[in-house]
């Protein structure tokens, strides 16, 4: 990135864990010059019917206003240069693709804590990205 600074993604959602990530970002890891990334995957169901599709779509771009105008402020309150990215993909996907597109120097994200059957099943946004990412991954545990 043209300053010197590095371009660093961070994953959000509505979640206290993507929060406290980005906070310890700014505590722990931001630099002056440092471009912030923020990605959210908009998931939607994968088989929906017209009615549920458009109302998950309305509730989802309410949802990403809302986490936009959150973390904008956070943005002025640290003074930091940041930008928003919103799709509707899968999370872990759009992140890893993302920080490809941006160049990222790294990933910083948190993690829902799910336990090991629920992440069996379901799996895990934190862990989907740690192995398909083309960049290091911090994950932050609260």
């Amino acid at each position: 990135m043209a300053g010197g600074g590095d371009v660093v993604l961070l994953a959000v959602d509505p979640s206290e864990q993507a929060e406290h990530a980005f906070d310890w970002y700014m505590t722990h890891l931001h630099r002056k010059g440092n471009k912030l990334v923020l990605v959210h995957g908009m998931e939607l169901p994968s088989v929906p019917t017209r009615e549920s599709w458009d109302s998950q779509h309305n509730e989802s771009s309410k949802k990403k206003q809302q986490l936009e105008d959150k973390y904008q402020k956070k943005f002025e309150k640290h003074g930091v240069i940041g930008r928003f990215v919103s799709d509707i993909e899968k999370p872990g996907e759009l992140i890893c693709e993302t920080a490809r597109q941006e160049k990222a120097s790294y990933i910083v994200m948190g993690t829902r804590g799910m336990g090991k059957l629920r992440r069996t099943i379901m799996g895990s946004v934190s862990d989907y990205v740690v192995h398909h990412s083309s960049c290091p991954v911090v994950v932050c545990r609260q």
